[in-house]
């Protein structure tokens, strides 16, 4: 098992710094440090997607002939690992990430033709249509009906935790067209205009006052029986595919060890009795206990990126990655709030153009947004308990 990079790798990881380097926008950097969200703002992200456009970098995951990089492993994940380490904004992936790989695995040649373009250059915004009231983790209950009418699907029904909906001109859904056999097997993969009189976002409200979620209501709306991905009763099996690039390649440690020093700087800063928080024994156990947490995912990252590199797949290893990076992100916004005490009570939502300052440091703005927020990172994309299941399947063979 192969744990450094070899001469190549690393001459392309300096062709990446420098790339982020020249043409990452201090701007862009400045709003990724405020985001408190899972996700940036929908022109943040669109404008560092332009530019990664522009150089051929945007899809590494894709096909070359649909606009991919060809690169290995290897060279994704020092990418994902330097954007990362660079400062700059998240993409947002259910276009890109998700619901392309989907197409160029199921779709067919007209779908790839007019849909995927339209990804790349931001022209649709997509949306995840997976979650119910009462159905999240145990997907296969989902009730969200569609029913084949003419050359039409006619839905009705609800999906909630619906991110950035409310920014979407599309959305992607689970819907069920079948309700005899066993419950997967009459769900369908259906591509929905948002843009019509049948469908009503609600927007939802979190902790921390953050409108990124929301609940899609479908009255009648419809959708064109050729954007059903793959076969009628075939969505589970293609939502599965799409689960496989959902945290394929990417480096979650390199952004957890930012937010770790970042945490130790907040101690160094903020005074207590006197003297920084960092002096006191205590804490220093605490802030040394996350790094050591966060070289812990980092090495599991990098086995499961050495079994892709021999032609293998990431393993149980991924949903290590996921339980061990939530956890720790948990965790690290804990101690930050503990941290900076009563600075982090004021809501200070905008201080951009205000004419007072902000309340201590600008520093201080985003943690208890931050803190409220990855409140749900154990639950979306795979709950802590679900990835425990996987985990006692593949390891322990339960």
């Amino acid at each position: 098992m192969e744990l450094q990079f070899n001469k190549d790798e690393l001459n392309f990881q300096k062709e990446v710094i420098g790339f982020l380097h020249s043409n990452l926008p201090e701007h862009l950097v400045k709003a990724a440090r405020k985001t408190t969200a899972v996700f940036p703002e929908k022109d943040i992200a669109l404008e560092w997607q332009a530019i990664l456009e522009k150089k051929g970098w945007l899809v590494p995951s894709w096909p070359e002939e649909y606009g991919g990089t060809n690169w290995n492993p290897a060279q994704k994940y020092i990418f994902s690992l330097e954007c990362s380490n660079a400062g700059a904004p998240s993409l947002i992936p259910m276009g890109l990430n998700m619901l392309g790989p989907v197409l160029i695995g199921y779709g067919t040649k007209e779908q790839k033709d007019f849909y995927l373009p339209r990804i790349i250059s931001g022209e649709d915004y997509w949306c995840q249509g997976y979650s119910e009231p009462g159905s999240g983790s145990d997907l296969a209950s989902l009730r969200c009906k569609a029913e084949l009418k003419g050359d039409k699907y006619i839905i009705n029904g609800t999906k909630i935790w619906t991110t950035h909906a409310h920014y979407a001109n599309k959305i992607f859904c689970l819907v069920r067209t079948d309700n005899s056999g066993r419950p997967q097997q009459g769900i369908s993969f259906l591509l929905i205009d948002m843009d019509q009189r049948g469908v009503t976002v609600e927007p939802i409200i979190t902790l921390a006052g953050d409108h990124d979620v929301n609940q899609v209501v479908f009255n009648n709306a419809e959708a064109e029986v050729n954007n059903l991905i793959g076969e009628e009763g075939e969505g589970w099996t293609v939502a599965k595919y799409l689960l496989e690039f959902e945290r394929g390649g990417s480096s979650a440690s390199a952004r957890l060890f930012k937010a770790i020093d970042l945490t130790k700087l907040l101690a160094k800063e903020i005074p207590d009795n006197g003297q920084p928080i960092l002096s006191y024994p205590s804490y220093i156990k605490r802030l040394s206990e996350l790094e050591l947490r966060a070289q812990a995912l980092q090495y599991t990252e990098l086995r499961s990126l050495s079994a892709m590199k021999e032609g293998g797949s990431p393993g149980p290893e991924s949903s290590m990655a996921k339980n061990l990076s939530t956890d720790l992100l948990q965790d690290i916004t804990e101690i930050a709030l503990d941290i900076i005490g009563y600075y982090g009570t004021p809501k200070q939502e905008n201080i951009e153009g205000s004419n007072e300052g902000p309340i201590g440091s600008e520093k201080y703005l985003t943690q208890a947004g931050r803190y409220q927020n990855f409140r749900a990172a154990s639950i979306y994309g795979g709950s802590r308990e679900v990835q425990k299941n996987i985990i006692a399947k593949a390891v322990l063979g339960l």
